[in-house]
């Protein structure tokens, strides 16, 4: 009765204000449900005297559940499209944003179902061996910012772009680091129309070959002007001539610009320059914004939901890079300029989702430890044969195929692209698929012996790939999340390597050097990334470093406040480059100026700070032997700062006329500059002190010292002994000891690796009268 009479009051409140029930349920678009409970009447929804909306029979507590269901489906759906939604929201996944992403994500892949124990266990496996995604990401990123900082003095013959497995992220024991070095004299176009300049000399066509796709040719557009034409030929009909004098070679364009490189080594695999620890490999080329004819419908064929629209934009926009190199199937190869698509197969890898770059890491070591381990099939396939192959069938299938609870299943989806190709003797090209990449390396004569290998990697299933790629390791496996000691090790090692060649790549000159701070800078208040922070900071030091050479120091007449403040200002930088380098060079900054006290105090520093253990970070390689060094003394809970001031050092660069050299080593970097290792170059420093000041006991204490740390030095590097050796030989002289002077600039000129240009000086002048 109560109930019934509560609800009769409720529909006389209704008629009062002549609202009925189902106004308002329609009204407010509220609908009704079916209430699973214990209650007896539905919700009433109506309007209450001050104007507001009542809800009688309390509903809260189904709603609640209602919305709890819908949220859950939801995440399951989420779940579902993981990849394709966070394809949608960073197609660039080397971009800031998704690495901040990555870093506030709690809960990455912890909650990933495995549906076959085999596969989480390859999973660990490949993390410990590739990395976790946010090192992944962190790479790729440090080499965007480090392209973007070498090329910000803006210089108008050549920009440098770095490619490679390293700069796609991907750094495996004994990657090298490869480098675009695009020649902007030239410019390249499509045909000839609205032409301003139809004499320009720089100025070519680019004319696809349709007997050899992948390649062009590079004619003179003087060459389609009449007079040029009558001028140079004179034996063909106007526009008609197809003389090779007017299409560019590879030899010339080769000739011109490795003189760039005096120091490198050609290399044998190519177009190339190397340095001679061969490390880094240098490969020149000439930009065309357009793509060839036969590569434009690549932006428009029918595929699934990779790669996305916005990476297929930027390929499109910025084209591609013409190689000096022609096919190794035709002998008189000499006009033909490989396509190269470098720049847009960077942009493809970095919008790779985990997965995939899993299963390139992958497809990667299976190359390095299990095909070309048989000598019988060694070098008949390539990693770029390998991630050519992933990028077809990432192309063809659905993205949500790519798990990473599917790993092995992604493998296989590569692996039997790439046997289908052997079998037939073709590996199409992935924007060019006319050409077959196969040809000169893979044919009938060869390819039934590496179907055979890659067969019985097939059939040797999951449990066969993790025996052959991972046995050695297993002894030493330690999984990652998204911090562990090997990955922040990596990351140092990656950023020490790097940072050497982009100090040496900056051109040298104070507004170059200017410009790359201020490029840094803009980094800094940009990035979000701790890692990438850090990295920055250590480049502004290095570059400090660099730009301080090239300042003049303040006469002590007329000096200024402002000079003084600008050489501190990098020196206080400087000296958190390593643990003892920078000290060294405010050390040599106080002698030069007179102020011997505060060097020795300087020096004795540095003296205590040195260690043998100390790991040498412009040492171009990095071996097992560095990495134990370097875990003697760090631990990845410290900042990077603290980690390179802790364990690391560098030899002391004087640049060629250094202002920081001492009065009586000038003659050292007269032709060049000069490298020396920190403690020695502090011993040095005290004994001169020590002579300005004419403390002769000191002085001779410190002769002694320096030539017991030369004697006995446990750090030894090849390239300074005929450096220290010399100026020891100069200490002796000033202190009188000629003999020992002689004796030291010949052992300088016997050295193998490295003589020092002044040694010879030096023992022609010592008896000179």
């Amino acid at each position: 009765m109560h109930r019934q009479s509560r609800n009769q009051d409720n529909s006389d409140d209704e008629n009062l204000f002549g609202i009925t029930k189902h106004t308002y349920w329609k009204s407010y678009g509220v609908k009704r449900f079916t209430y699973r409970g214990k209650r007896k009447f539905t919700p009433l929804l109506y309007q209450s005297l001050d104007g507001g909306m009542v809800i009688s029979n309390d509903v809260f507590g189904l709603t609640i559940s209602q919305f709890e269901r819908m949220y859950k489906a939801c995440l399951e759906r989420r779940k579902t499209k993981e990849q394709y939604i966070l394809n949608l929201r960073y197609p660039d996944k080397s971009s800031k944003e998704y690495l901040e992403y990555l870093e506030n994500c709690t809960d990455c892949y912890n909650d990933l179902r495995w549906i076959d124990p085999r596969e989480k266990n390859l999973y660990k496996h490949l993390v410990q061996t590739v990395g976790s995604e946010i090192d992944i990401r962190t790479r790729q990123r440090l080499f965007i910012i480090y392209d973007m900082i070498v090329n910000s003095p803006g210089l108008p013959d050549r920009s440098h772009i770095f490619s490679g497995s390293l700069a796609e992220g991907l750094d495996l024991p004994g990657s090298d680091m490869d480098v675009m070095v695009e020649l902007n004299d030239y410019t390249v176009i499509h045909n000839t129309k609205n032409i301003k300049n139809p004499n320009d000399r720089n100025m070519f066509v680019m004319k696809t070959d349709l007997d050899y796709p992948g390649f062009v040719r590079l004619r003179h557009v003087s060459a389609y002007n009449i007079v040029s034409l009558r001028k140079e030929c004179g034996r063909c009909p106007p526009g008609t001539c197809s003389s090779t004098q007017f299409y560019l070679p590879i030899e010339k364009f080769l000739d011109k610009h490795i003189r760039r490189y005096p120091n490198a080594q050609p290399c044998k695999h190519g177009p190339c320059v190397s340095d001679k620890e061969q490390t880094i490999d240098i490969a020149f080329c000439i930009r065309s914004k357009y793509l060839p004819y036969n590569a434009i419908p690549w932006a428009t064929r029918h595929r699934g939901q990779w790669p996305p629209n916005f990476v297929i934009d930027k390929i499109m926009n910025y084209g591609c890079l013409l190689v000096p190199i022609g096919p190794k199937t035709v002998s008189d190869n000499r006009l033909l300029w490989r396509v190269s698509f470098s720049v847009a197969e960077k942009l493809l890898v970095h919008s790779f989702s985990f997965t995939h770059f899993l299963c390139y890491g992958l497809l990667k070591l299976t190359l390095k430890r299990i095909i070309d381990t048989n000598s019988a099939v060694k070098g008949l396939l390539c990693s770029y044969f390998l991630k050519t192959a992933l990028f077809w069938v990432s192309e063809k299938v659905e993205l949500d195929i790519f798990q990473l609870s599917q790993i092995y299943q992604c493998f296989s989806l590569c692996l039997e692209k790439i046997i289908s190709w052997v079998k037939t003797c073709h590996c199409p090209n992935y924007f060019i698929p006319e050409q077959n990449m196969f040809l000169g390396k893979i044919d009938r004569s060869n390819n039934t012996i590496l179907l055979c290998v890659l067969e019985s990697i097939q059939c040797g299933g999951i449990d066969g790939l993790i025996q052959h790629l991972f046995l050695h390791d297993n002894d030493h496996l330690c999984l990652l999340n998204t911090k562990s000691e090997s990955s922040f090790v990596l990351l140092d090692f990656l950023l020490y390597r790097s940072c050497c060649y982009m100090t040496d790549t900056i051109p040298e000159g104070i507004s170059n050097y200017n410009k790359a701070l201020s490029c840094i800078e803009n980094f800094l208040n940009s990035e979000s990334s701790t890692f990438i922070i850090d990295a920055c900071k250590f480049y502004i030091n290095c570059i400090s470093q660099k730009l301080v050479h090239l300042l003049l120091l303040p006469n002590e007449i007329g000096d200024t406040y402002r000079i003084h403040k600008l050489h501190h200002a990098l020196f206080k930088r400087i000296i958190k480059i390593n643990a003892v380098s920078g000290w060294l060079l405010y050390a040599s900054f106080y002698y030069v100026k007179k102020q011997f006290k505060v060097t020795l105090s300087i020096t004795d520093y540095i003296l205590s700070r040195w260690s043998p253990y100390l790991m040498m970070t412009d040492t171009k390689i990095m071996n097992e032997i560095h990495r134990t060094k370097y875990n003697y003394t760090v631990h990845f809970s410290m900042t990077l700062e603290e980690r390179v001031i802790i364990a690391t050092a560098q030899h002391v660069n004087y640049r060629q006329h250094s202002p920081l050299i001492p009065e009586e080593l000038q003659l050292e970097v007269e032709f060049r500059m000069m490298n020396i290792l920190p403690n020695v170059m502090a011993r040095c420093l005290r004994f001169l002190c020590y002579d300005h000041l004419g403390e002769a006991c000191n002085r001779r204490q410190a002769l002694r010292d320096f030539y017991l740390t030369i004697r006995e030095n446990e750090c030894i590097s090849l390239n300074t002994v005929s450096n220290e050796l010399t100026i020891l030989g100069v200490c002796y002289e000033i202190s009188g000891a000629r003999d020992a002077a002689y004796q030291c600039y010949e052992e300088a000129l016997q050295c193998e690796m490295y003589v020092c240009p002044s040694a010879e000086a030096r023992r022609s002048k010592l008896f000179e009268i």
